[in-house]
């Protein structure tokens, strides 16, 4: 009889030893780590330069858990991301199956250049909160994630009626691989336009002084693109642009 107990309570540790194991394994898979980086670009804007001073990259993750990831900190020219151009901001091991939120913070040291005059951007509600992007992305174990954030400094740099200016962030975050995109130019070069690409829902960008122009991250589907110049020219349109997931479509040159 002692030797039947003796040999239940072995089988019973052996099964709480496997159980155990089991446990731990579900949890190591759970919070496996995944590799997670942010780009930045911009729209072009009529200003001479666009200054902001990052200080500062935070991911909120599973159940509100927060995260400093390891950041490039600077004073970065939005404009020098213009058209398809961007550059890394951030980086790090992600151990969580979500993002549910991406945090730029901002320092005090933003301006805005036009013609050749700088003037300080004010920014109190990015000094205090920091600027909040609304993710909710499920994270997969093994893959590397590139998340692009698109700072569109022409909507951003807001003139006040005592002449100062405000920075009010307008940001997107874009999935190449899960978007598409269209690219063009305007002629004659050196003119001043918005061109909107909309199917639904409406996006936009600035020409740059080449008069070259790229929506980014746009769904698959066919669209209306609208170039609206400054007076006296009228705004032409073009319809029927197809998109396509990972591709650009280039619409050529269009004329004013």
């Amino acid at each position: 009889m002692k030797e039947t107990r003796k040999i239940l309570t072995i089988l019973i540790v052996m099964l709480l030893g496997l159980y155990m194991s089991s446990c731990k394994k579900d949890t190591v898979s759970a919070t496996s780590t995944t590799t997670y980086s942010i780009r930045m670009t911009d729209a072009p804007a009529p200003f001479d330069a666009v200054y902001i001073d990052l200080q500062g990259v935070e991911i909120t993750g599973n159940n509100g858990n927060t995260v400093l990831i390891n950041v490039q900190t600077g004073i970065y020219n939005l404009l020098d991301f213009s058209n398809g151009v961007d550059t890394l901001i951030a980086t790090g091991l992600l151990e969580t199956t979500t993002v549910q939120q991406i945090r730029l913070i901002l320092g005090s040291n933003n301006s805005v250049v036009l013609n050749g005059v700088s003037f300080p951007l004010s920014t109190p509600s990015a000094e205090q909160s920091g600027l909040k992007l609304q993710v909710h992305q499920i994270l997969q174990a093994g893959v590397q994630y590139n998340v692009l954030i698109d700072f569109d400094a022409n909507k951003s740099v807001i003139l006040q009626g005592n002449g100062t200016y405000k920075l009010k962030p307008v940001l997107r975050t874009i999935e190449t691989a899960i978007s598409g995109a269209i690219r063009g130019k305007i002629s004659p070069v050196g003119t001043l336009a918005i061109v909107t690409a909309t199917s639904g829902i409406a996006y936009s960008s600035n020409v740059n002084a080449n008069g070259d122009f790229l929506i980014m991250g746009l769904p698959a589907g066919t669209y209306e693109v609208t170039v609206t110049p400054a007076l006296p020219l009228n705004s032409v349109i073009q319809n029927n642009i197809t998109v396509t997931t990972g591709f650009t479509t280039n619409i050529g040159t269009i004329v004013l």
